[in-house]
């Protein structure tokens, strides 16, 4: 059994029930389901605001609670199997019906009343879940937050984009973000599974994970939608060569030549390339 500690839910001999009998520990605990009831919260390391984060939940998405740890709570992220610790506050209630619909626009407001005039809140993210409950005219009740437009919706499992490279380019600019899958703020990782979320394909959190997907090319066969990785990063070509990543060097999503990446990455002293793949 893959015993990834990024995503096997043990620790201090504690483990999800649901790992009784694959995984020792002291106790095990029946997760309780909660939601992402903010537009995003940090996934983080330990139960301090101020550490690390790794990953982050956006609205509507379920986390899997398994400790209480004053404050923050311990569990599993359900949409990519993320484990660590997530502020209480940014958590709810799941709503009465299962999510009906996901955002699709970068990003997009929900406002109090069904008026683009009404006191908004947010931005929500895409890929971001939520259930409507009612449609009046051009906007839609999102249950947890207020009435989004119509157009920035879409039926879950309908409606998917084909270009998981033209997704990426619409990032450009946002800033580069640690940990973040936010349309606010998102790595490189981030930026690779937003994408492929938005075309209705599973993607992992993490650069080593997304690099098992697809089948390995050679750098000669690069071409728009395929991805190259160097150690602890990845990019999304958009030709045979040009890229788009959220990169610590611009510290945003950018575009550049793929030749140009690789000189200035393997002067920074990471190396070359380490796999071309295509999804």
């Amino acid at each position: 059994m893959d015993m990834d500690p990024r995503t096997t839910p043990l620790r201090d001999g504690i483990a999800s029930s649901g790992l009784e009998g694959l995984v020792r520990a002291e106790v095990y605990l029946d997760p309780k389901v909660r939601v992402c009831a903010v537009p995003a919260a940090g996934i983080h390391r330990v139960a301090d605001a101020a550490s690390e984060q790794m990953d982050q939940l956006l609205f509507g998405e379920p986390f899997e609670v398994i400790e209480d740890e004053g404050g923050f709570l311990w569990g599993q992220a359900k949409r990519d199997g993320y484990v660590g610790y997530v502020a209480a506050s940014a958590l709810g209630t799941p709503p009465a019906d299962p999510p009906t619909h996901r955002i699709t626009a970068l990003r997009t407001y929900a406002f109090a009343e069904a008026s683009i005039k009404a006191r908004a809140s947010g931005p929500y993210s895409m890929n971001a879940l939520v259930s409507v409950e009612a449609v009046e005219g051009r906007l839609s009740k999102v249950a947890g937050a207020g009435w989004m437009p119509n157009a920035h919706l879409a039926p879950i499992g309908a409606a998917f984009e084909t270009d998981w490279a033209a997704v990426a380019e619409r990032f450009l600019g946002a800033p580069y973000l640690w940990g973040g899958r936010e349309s606010l703020g998102l790595d490189c990782s981030g930026l690779a599974q937003a994408a492929l979320f938005a075309c209705g394909r599973a993607c992992p959190r993490d650069t080593d994970q997304i690099a098992e997907l697809g089948t390995p090319i050679g750098r000669s066969d690069f071409r728009r939608g395929d991805l190259v990785f160097w150690r602890g990063h990845m990019a999304i070509g958009l030709d045979a060569e040009r890229i788009v990543h959220a990169n610590a060097f611009h510290m945003a999503v950018a575009i550049e030549p793929l030749d140009g990446a690789i000189t200035r990455i393997d002067a920074a002293g990471v190396g070359q390339p380490t796999a071309f793949r295509r999804p």
